[in-house]
């Protein structure tokens, strides 16, 4: 009985000492992803009759309506591209990849912001096609072998499923098997 309680007692022990590294790294995520609200709103503070805001440190000159409204758009694309970057950078799913879309999306639009181009939005597709091409392929071959190692299929029997004529409904209920 004795040996039963001293192993109850070390197992309660053991769980008592969780290392504590993982709650502060989890504290200061939840609280980087609490304080968007308020790095969103900060556009507000910025003047809104001016095309030119100046600082002592320094000057900043815009072809938009207001600095407030040029910090409206700057602060709209840094948000979205910041959780992205916290979610990409925290994300232990074997998917986390396909993240790197949006988060190039976003940066274009920011850099067509700060650069003030007028037709970046239109070009913007021809930059992240080219990362689509590579990013889109390789993370379906990573879930293609993962799946395979899991469910143990055979490539050979996945190759002749490949050339099976199968009917529109079949293939989409393929995607979610």
């Amino acid at each position: 009985m004795d040996k039963q309680n001293n192993k109850l007692e070390e197992t309660k022990s053991e769980l008592r000492k969780t290392d504590k590294k993982p709650r502060i790294f989890g504290g200061v995520i939840v609280l980087l992803i609490a304080i968007t609200p308020f790095l969103f709103y900060s556009y507000k503070s910025f003047p809104n009759d001016t095309q030119v805001l100046e600082t002592s440190f320094f000057t900043i000159k815009t072809a938009f309506f207001s600095v407030n409204t040029y910090f409206w758009f700057v602060v709209g694309k840094i948000i979205p591209l910041y959780l992205l970057l916290l979610w990409f950078f925290t994300c232990k799913h074997w998917w986390h990849w396909i993240l790197l879309i949006p988060i190039a999306m976003y940066a274009f639009q920011l850099w067509g912001i700060v650069n003030e181009s007028q037709g970046l939005d239109e070009l913007e597709i021809y930059y992240i096609l080219p990362l689509m091409m590579i990013l889109v392929p390789a993370v379906y071959l990573i879930r293609a072998k993962l799946f395979n190692k899991v469910r143990g299929d055979d490539l050979q029997e996945f190759e002749e499923d490949l050339l099976t004529k199968k009917s529109i409904w079949q293939q989409v209920k393929d995607l979610f098997r």
